[in-house]
């Protein structure tokens, strides 16, 4: 079992570095953040269920379970949609500094949906984020509007981590992943089908973007979002939720590389960043070493 988390928890990291190009390719892609969150979810979909029927797994779930799965589709749906608009209105490195909130956020949750007791440090790292996230707020006020879509971004990440952490035990993640994914684009479908947003236009993708996109559903989406259930197996929402705080590190150095001067911030912003990240891995080794000492 040891063995088991140990490569569950390096192949969580090889998912979370394939995550951090997800930021890079939504500013790649020029379509609006809805339209880029229903495509990525409609290949992705198509993907999943190429895969579900190569494998010839059994797709039938039960009823409560079946709407646990439809519940998380539409939260990962909204966590894109937040994500994706917190780029497109900001930055990749202001969205994914305020994506960093994210572990905060289950720490909160966590003995919401456990039962468990709210541990006293969390509540202090926490407010030591809330600090981080002032300085960004200060000093960026002209993200004001991105960095609430990212803290949004973060915490529909947080519930919908520790959320499917309950499923991830029980449940195949192929099938976990077809229902969530399936369950996003259809009501994403419902709502722009009544918008009137199907036209010729919303179909007219370029080369380039189709390009991204494929590689936004296959690699950063089928497979890295089945993946990633399949370790939450092993590994506890609280790490899975921490280890995804190295996506903005890895997101924000490509970012640097690829954009350049578009993604250059204050000296201000990058305290904030470090603040924000340092207390999460903080509150990771605190963690970790509380379960050393009470074994």
């Amino acid at each position: 079992m040891q063995n088991d988390n140990l490569k569950s928890y390096l192949h969580l990291h090889v998912i979370v570095f394939i995550w951090g190009f997800t930021a890079i390719l939504g500013k790649l892609i020029s379509l609006e953040a809805l339209d880029l969150v229903w495509y990525r979810m409609l290949f992705a979909s198509v993907i999943m269920t190429f895969v579900v029927l190569f494998n010839k797994e059994k797709i039938k779930v039960p009823f409560n379970v079946l709407i646990g799965f439809i519940v998380s589709g539409i939260i990962i749906a909204a966590h894109w949609l937040t994500f994706y608009q917190a780029i497109k209105v900001s930055n990749v490195s202001i969205t994914l500094a305020c994506l960093s909130t994210g572990a905060f956020f289950a720490s909160i949750l966590e003995p919401i949906f456990y039962k468990r007791k709210v541990i006293w440090y969390e509540l202090l790292f926490g407010i030591i984020v809330v600090v981080g996230l002032g300085i960004i707020f200060n000093v960026e006020t002209k993200y004001t509007t991105g960095i609430y879509l990212a803290v949004t971004s973060a915490f529909l990440s947080a519930l919908f981590s520790v959320i499917n952490g309950k499923y991830a035990k029980e449940y195949d993640p192929n099938i976990i992943s077809l229902y969530e994914l399936s369950s996003g684009v259809f009501f994403i479908s419902i709502y722009l089908f009544f918008a009137g947003s199907f036209t010729p236009a919303f179909f007219a993708l370029s080369v380039n973007d189709l390009i991204w996109l494929f590689l936004l559903s296959s690699i950063c989406t089928a497979y890295a979002f089945s993946a990633s259930v399949k370790v939450m197996k092993f590994l506890s929402p609280f790490t899975v939720m921490l280890t995804i705080n190295l996506e903005p590190i890895y997101g924000i150095i490509l970012a640097l590389l690829i954009f350049k001067d578009g993604e250059e911030m204050t000296p201000l912003f990058y305290v904030g960043a470090i603040i924000i990240l340092a207390t999460v891995i903080a509150n990771g080794i605190v963690k970790s070493y509380k379960k050393v000492t009470t074994n």
